[in-house]
């Protein structure tokens, strides 16, 4: 019953066969940017047929009930789910014609009742708050609906052993398979908990020292110890994972260390994974990735992580995917778009301090126009930041241009103080200060309509000059990087 590893140049007899064999892929930006020294791959369980981990279980399960003689044909299937499991289970009875009824919280993305539809399945929305034990929860309403629908079968992913056989048998083998047989920590998130608890079993027989870690998102009470799930029990945005019991497939023996993750630090992840890795995932992948990266710091190199990616984008096009959905939740604020904003740009979030820009030159405003002139002629430049005579605070900046139109014009004279040519920033707007902070992605928008900026240091109330940066500055930068980018250094 393992899950077979399909032949990509045949033609299957259904598409139940596209389940299994999914690919490892390492994560390249992610795993830099976090500064880890160890490997770290994603097992991408969206390329299963229906799109998650759980066509694996819905594909097992139906099976051995029709091996068992507890499914025939004109029976129903009826699941409880948060809708990964119902996918799976309504692409299967697509396939094999039977009548599927799917029992889901509120809280579920309308994507998978979209999906649910398309397959087939008639769907039932529960209130995503009541108790699991409830009467009017989904796997309240979902038996309560198995007693009443005669010839009806509810495979029970909490209960059924082949839950994590599945992954024991299946995922697990691949797993060991595509790593050539060095695995030295497994991470996944943990919902019904029947993938994490059938890859660890399998992993532990075979690296006795593997280390298995488990995600649990705030708000449900999956991890231990205790002390954790301190937040206690309370409703969160990503979906599949977490939950107010301890299903009974979970065997926690066999996990070593669980992480607590929230939904801001998931989602912004998960929408990382798919700009910087191109992994189109889901918000519980974001949170797995999450959490392997902070368990995966203890690794050293040449050592492996695994963490596996539990479903697809398709799910959440209208959650996290979408920016306006982000904001109203309050997981994406200004300074998280703008994070966001500098990554997408071609200066990659890069700031003026990555321009390695000369000690500005200055003069201080008693300087004579002439000698700011000499100054400038002398040294290639076409402008002069000015400070103060007492201090070295900046008070504006004579450009050649402006300095040799006053001259010229007789509205200044070459020994008149420097303050007769120069702008003020008090009364001219065109100048602005930056910081060595401030990202290019703001320099490179400065400089469409200007041509250059100072760069300042707020010491003690003043701002002092420290570079003078134009727009050949940026350009000199975005040759450089760009071509040390398409030879892979960057």
């Amino acid at each position: 019953m393992a899950s077979n590893s399909f032949d990509r140049c045949k033609i299957l007899d259904n598409i139940l066969e596209h389940i299994g064999g999914t690919p490892m892929v390492r994560l390249n930006r992610v795993t830099k940017d976090a500064g880890l020294e160890c490997d770290l791959v994603a097992k991408c369980e969206f390329f299963n047929a229906g799109g998650s981990v759980k066509d694996r279980i819905a594909k097992r399960m139906v099976e051995a009930a029709e091996q068992d003689g507890k499914l025939k044909p004109g029976y129903t299937l009826i699941e409880p789910t948060s809708g990964n499991t119902g996918i799976g289970l309504a692409l299967a009875a697509a396939v094999k014609g039977y009548r599927a009824i799917i029992t889901l919280p509120e809280k579920m993305s309308q994507e998978k009742v979209d999906v649910l539809k398309a397959l087939g399945a008639e769907i039932i929305r529960t209130p995503t708050e009541a108790a699991w034990d409830a009467p009017d929860s989904h796997i309240g309403v979902a038996r309560r609906l198995n007693a009443e629908i005669k010839e009806s079968l509810i495979p029970d992913q909490y209960t059924n052993p082949n839950n994590p056989l599945a992954h024991y048998e299946g995922t697990a083998e691949e797993i060991i398979a595509q790593c050539g047989g060095q695995v030295d920590m497994f991470v996944a998130s943990a919902g019904t908990g029947g993938t994490i608890a059938g890859v660890a079993k399998k992993l532990k027989e075979k690296f006795p020292n593997v280390k298995v870690v488990g995600i649990d998102p705030n708000g449900s009470i999956l991890a231990q110890p205790e002390s954790l799930n301190k937040e206690g029990i309370h409703s969160y945005q990503v979906e599949g994972i977490g939950y107010d019991f301890i299903p009974e497939v979970l065997d926690r023996q066999y996990v070593d260390e669980w992480i607590k993750t929230d939904d801001k630090e998931s989602f912004l992840m998960a929408r990382r994974l798919i700009r910087e890795e191109g992994l189109l995932c889901g918000g519980s992948a974001g949170a797995a990735v999450v959490g392997a990266i902070r368990a995966a710091k203890s690794l050293k190199p040449g050592q492996r992580c695994v963490v596996l990616l539990a479903d697809s984008i398709r799910n959440y096009m209208t959650k996290h995917l979408n920016e306006d959905w982000m904001k109203s939740h309050g997981f994406i604020d200004a300074t998280t778009e703008k994070i966001e904003a500098d990554k997408k740009s071609q200066w990659g979030g890069a700031t003026i301090k990555g321009l390695n820009l000369p000690v500005a030159v200055t003069v201080p405003e008693i300087t004579t126009c002439r000698e700011a002139a000499q100054v400038m002629q002398s040294r290639g430049f076409d402008q002069l930041p000015v400070t103060s005579s007492t201090s070295s605070k900046l008070v504006g900046l004579v450009t050649l241009g402006n300095l040799l139109a006053k001259v010229a014009s007789g509205r200044a004279r070459l020994e008149d103080p420097v303050t007769k040519a120069m702008f003020t920033f008090k009364q001219n707007k065109k100048f602005t200060e930056f910081t060595v902070e401030t990202p290019l992605e703001s320099l490179s928008r400065f400089f469409e309509t200007n041509s250059s900026a100072i760069v300042t240091e707020n010491v003690s109330g003043e701002l002092q000059v420290r570079h003078v940066v134009t727009k050949v500055d940026l350009l000199g930068y975005l040759i450089h990087h760009s071509g040390a980018e398409a030879v892979g250094t960057r």
